[in-house]
């Protein structure tokens, strides 16, 4: 039987401390919270009911954007969930990584915090509760609970949530059925487009009632209040759109493509990160480690950074006089750089090929405009920036 949105959010985990109800006034939050960070590979923005989607049935995460901050333009610097989460977790970009997946690159931040003072922990969501358990308010600390469980196979979700699809034809995603001519890595997954998206959709709903598992724990614990609660992805994926499955390395050469880099990024703080709120702003995975140390009052790394605290933003507070955010991100991964302005998106490949698109007159990056004169200014300008960006940032 197909179960009704409403009937799945009311039936699914409640976050009774979230937004049930308005709190009664309490004393500001001491300005080091607990962080909890809950990092997901290869789950795109697009999936996520709060980012528009209709079909894959996310409640727990929709209520915790309704409590807090989304923001629309999260962008990863990496379309590849190992060298993303290196970035995301250090701050540097892959070319100063190396371009190197190395397994042990969160240590950075969690060495940074633990130099202030916090307890610094990574677990799954099952070991994660357990460390909830034994936390107590006194003493801060950084919890990042990983979930690499929406690649495939997708094992261990449970029948319930398949149960939520077996009829769902996903007919508002535009999928396509059939591998495009480019396509490489997951093109296997084409062969059963419809039912491989649907095995995807169950494993996001498993991971939805995780967040409220973790949530309800905080809430148990008396923790809640006091922590601030980060839910984001190392990157994207196309899962069917444009004949391709996986995030860059779904194509050949490597795409760029809003929908393997485009991710999820919510912010709840009660009383400090405000309701109900959306940042357009472009923000990165580079960012993270300067808008973290900066709310905790934490000196950040010193090595040559090129991310910068969007505290402001995700606070809503105003900008000094004077002082604007940036219109331009970027992104490497190997052979394939980007530039991505609030309204163009400029993609160089090493063999000197490229794309250039108006995503706001082609939001599905169909008309490839690198090649047209009219264009020559916009990507003469987005070259130079990336340009620039590469040799400030190559170590």
């Amino acid at each position: 039987m197909l179960v009704s949105r409403r009937h799945f959010f009311f039936g699914s985990l409640a976050l009774p401390a979230l937004a049930a109800k308005k709190p009664a006034a309490k004393k500001p939050a001491p300005e080091r919270p607990h962080v909890l960070l809950i990092l997901v590979d290869g789950l795109p923005a697009w999936v996520l009911g709060c980012y528009g989607n209709k079909e894959i049935l996310t409640p727990n995460l929709d209520r915790l954007a309704q409590t807090g901050t989304r923001f629309q333009n999260h962008i990863a610097c990496t379309p590849a969930p190992a060298l993303s989460r290196a970035t995301l977790l250090t701050g540097r970009t892959p070319i100063q990584l190396g371009d190197a997946e190395n397994p042990s690159a969160g240590a950075l931040l969690d060495k940074v915090l633990g130099d202030a003072g916090y307890i610094t922990h990574a677990a799954d969501t099952g070991a994660a509760g357990q460390f909830l358990d034994q936390q107590a308010a006194g003493k801060p600390f950084f919890l990042t609970t990983g979930y690499p469980g929406l690649r495939p196979p997708y094992d261990g979700v449970a029948q319930k949530y398949r149960d939520l699809y077996a009829k769902t034809q996903f007919e508002t995603l535009d999928l396509q059925r059939t591998p495009a001519a480019n396509a490489r890595l997951g093109k296997e997954m084409l062969a059963d487009t419809i039912g491989n998206v649907r095995q995807f959709a169950a494993a996001v709903s498993a991971l939805d009632a995780d967040v409220g598992a973790l949530l309800l724990k905080l809430t148990q614990r008396h923790l809640l209040e006091n922590t601030l609660l980060v839910f984001t992805s190392t990157c994207g994926a196309l899962l069917g759109r444009r004949g391709l499955w996986d995030a860059g390395d779904a194509s050949d050469p490597i795409n760029m493509y809003e929908e393997a880099v485009a991710t999820p990024m919510i912010w709840s703080w009660s009383g400090r990160v405000p309701a109900q709120a959306v940042r357009p702003e472009l923000v990165s995975t580079y960012d993270f480690v300067p808008v973290i140390c900066d709310l905790l009052g934490v000196d950040p790394p010193s090595d040559n950074l090129c991310g910068r605290s969007y505290a402001l933003l995700a606070t809503g507070k105003p900008f000094p006089k004077k002082q604007t955010w940036r219109t331009t991100v970027y992104g490497h991964y190997q052979a394939a750089e980007m530039a991505r302005g609030d309204r163009y998106k400029l993609v160089v490949h090493s063999g000197g090929s490229g794309e250039l698109y108006d995503l706001r007159e082609d939001p599905g990056e169909k008309a490839n405009q690198y090649e047209n004169p009219q264009f020559l200014t916009v990507r003469t300008t987005l070259s130079q920036g990336l340009s620039n960006w590469k040799q400030r940032y190559s170590a």
